[in-house]
C-alpha cells in the first residue's frame, strides 16, 4: 500500500507540476477581441437590454484582461495602462447595475476612453465610428454609419446622432 501512494505521489509531482504556458493571443487579435465585445455591450444597450449588457460588459472585462503587453510598444504600453483601470471601471459598472439608465452613464465613460485606445493603437480589422448623440451630449462607438443611439434605446430618439470621427481599419 505504501509503494503504491509513493508511486502516485512520484506521477502526482512528476505530471502534475508540469506546467504548459500558452503563447499570448497577438496583440491585434486581442484588440480586435476587446472591440467585438465593447460593440456587444453597445448592441444590447442599443436594444434596451439590461442584462445582456450586464452580461456583455463582463465579457468584455474579460477581453481587457487577455490583452497581452508584451508586443506593445512604449507608447501604446504606456497608454495601455493608463487607460486599463478606467475602462474596466465603467465596463464592471455596466455589469453590476442592472437599470438600464444607469448602465449608459456608465457605457459613456467607457465609451470615450475605448475611442481614445482604439485611436492610438489603430488596430481595428473594420472601419469604426465615432458616433455623438445631442440629446445626451454622449459618444459611442459603432462598427456602422448608421445611427443607432444607445443612449435612447428603442425609439424615436434610436437614429439622432452624428458621426463625428471614423477609424478606418487598422493593420
Amino acid at each position: 500500500m505504501k509503494a503504491i501512494k509513493l508511486i502516485a505521489l512520484a506521477a502526482f509531482l512528476t505530471f502534475g507540476l508540469t506546467i504548459v504556458k500558452a503563447d499570448p493571443v497577438p496583440l491585434p487579435i486581442a484588440i480586435k477581441n476587446v472591440t467585438k465585445a465593447y460593440l456587444d455591450v453597445k448592441n444590447a444597450l442599443v436594444a434596451g437590454n439590461a442584462a445582456a449588457a450586464q452580461a456583455k460588459a463582463m465579457e468584455l472585462v474579460r477581453a481587457f484582461n487577455s490583452v497581452p503587453d508584451v508586443n506593445m510598444n512604449m507608447d501604446q504600453h504606456r497608454m495601455w495602462f493608463e487607460y486599463l483601470s478606467k475602462m474596466v471601471i465603467a465596463a464592471r459598472k455596466v455589469n453590476e447595475d442592472s437599470n438600464i439608465e444607469h448602465q449608459r452613464i456608465s457605457f459613456a465613460d467607457l465609451s470615450e476612453n475605448v475611442f481614445t485606445v482604439l485611436k492610438k493603437f489603430h488596430m481595428n480589422s473594420s472601419t469604426l465610428y465615432y458616433q455623438y448623440s445631442p440629446y445626451d451630449h454622449y459618444y459611442w462607438v459603432s462598427e456602422t454609419p448608421a445611427v443607432k443611439n444607445p443612449y435612447s434605446g428603442p425609439g424615436a430618439a434610436l437614429t439622432k446622432g452624428e458621426t463625428r470621427e471614423t477609424l478606418s481599419a487598422g493593420r
